[in-house]
């Protein structure tokens, strides 16, 4: 399992969100915590690259994109938004 690390600006995205968006993004934490790789690469030229990207929402609505720490088993939240 992985820890999963906000940074202070996905805090605050966090807050912002709609009380609607809050059951996917629950989920989305979720996935992180088990298998972080599966969101797709942030940078298409690095497929491995630590830095990724996961959507979530019904309608794909919200992106969480974060930084894997394979060694210190965490997950770095960098950036949450939400199109809905």
């Amino acid at each position: 399992m992985y820890r999963i690390v906000p940074d202070d600006q996905a805090v605050d995205q966090v807050e912002a969100l709609p009380d609607d968006a809050l059951p996917a993004f629950a989920e989305a934490l979720a996935v992180l915590e088990l298998t972080p790789g599966n969101g797709r690469p942030y940078n298409a030229e690095l497929p491995d690259g630590p830095m990724r990207e996961l959507v979530f929402g019904q309608d794909a609505q919200g992106t969480v994109t974060y930084l894997v720490l394979e060694e210190q088993r965490e997950v770095h939240i960098l950036l949450v938004q939400w199109l809905g």
